[in-house]
């Protein structure tokens, strides 16, 4: 498995009220023939009989017929016939494309509803039958229960949701989200790729640059960060996408240009949930680039603001 991209840049839970299980990290800078079809009618070019084999066992009864028991089928208007004494043909085997192969369902807790669920997550498994939405609402409750304290088993339960209704996309982003945080960041982009082709969502935009750099593709990311939707991001997403932008350009190497990313008017804010993480994000940029002095200045104005101690800026300003 790839190393995980480093925390200072990972996307943070996204803010949009969609349901717990998007990701969130450890702390607020964190971190796939020409010819045509027989017509059924007798060819003029078959064999005439008198060329066919004249075994004992194959050799017609005087007459023409040939209705004896074990017979074998015939050919009427180029279509095969049962034996006129019943013998039927095998059975054609089933389709097995057709059929969904089973999966491992991990264990539900009985005291899990799945009413626990957000009310517009839960108006979005209305299309499906009663059964199957609680059986689906009961795995994304599940999903974010664990996705903070076992990642691999929040991973499961959104896979045995995206089994049972994989056309949903709310289903697909939280099956996405869910195996981001367990580091398959392959599955994961599956995830979230066919949840923006049913949705066109592109809220999980950082998250799916991020996985990109996740799988050692830091261009990609940088493709992603550099598209067009990346116009239709709310702010809190679009810092997001600065802070993973800025670092695919430290996975290149480029420090000073990771420096330049984070370079914004919001660096001023000090009231949004995301100022915390860019002004960290640039702290660490800065340190990266060698810029000590910045570097510290920068994490002690990060620590005023963090009032509830999700980073370690305050050690990283002494």
């Amino acid at each position: 498995m790839e190393e995980r991209p480093r925390n200072s840049d990972r996307p943070a839970r996204p803010s949009n009220g969609r349901p717990s299980s998007r990701p969130s990290s450890p702390s607020p800078s964190g971190r796939p023939s020409s010819s045509r079809p027989s017509s059924g009618r007798p060819s003029s070019d078959r064999p005439s009989s008198s060329s066919r084999p004249q075994t004992r066992e194959g050799r017609a009864a005087r007459g023409g017929r040939s209705d004896r028991a074990g017979a074998t089928r015939q050919v009427s208007q180029g279509r095969e016939v049962s034996d006129p004494r019943g013998f039927r043909p095998a059975p054609q085997e089933r389709d097995q494309s057709r059929i969904r192969p089973r999966i491992f369902e991990p264990d539900i807790p009985e005291d899990v509803t799945g009413e626990e669920l957000e009310k517009s997550v839960r108006a979005e498994l209305l299309s499906l039958s009663a059964e199957n939405a609680k059986v689906v609402a009961r795995h994304m409750v599940c999903v974010n229960l664990y996705m903070d304290v076992d990642p691999e088993l929040s991973h499961k339960h959104a896979v045995a949701a995206a089994h049972h209704a994989g056309r949903l996309a709310v289903v697909r982003e939280t099956a996405g989200y869910a195996a981001y945080r367990a580091g398959h960041y392959e599955i994961a982009l599956k995830e979230l790729r066919a949840s923006h082709r049913i949705s066109g969502d592109v809220s999980m935009w950082p998250v799916m640059a991020d996985c990109e750099r996740g799988l050692g593709n830091p261009l990609k990311a940088l493709n992603l960060a550099g598209s067009d939707e990346v116009k239709r991001l709310a702010k809190p997403e679009e810092i997001e996408m600065r802070i993973v932008a800025s670092g695919a350009r430290r996975d290149l190497g480029e420090f000073d240009a990771a420096v330049v990313t984070l370079t914004c008017k919001e660096l001023k804010n000090e009231q949004e949930e995301w100022a915390v993480r860019l002004r960290y994000a640039y702290a660490d940029a800065l340190e990266a680039a060698g810029r000590k002095e910045e570097s510290q200045e920068w994490f002690a104005k990060c620590a005023e603001i963090d009032t509830e101690e999700a980073t370690d800026a305050s050690e990283r300003c002494l």
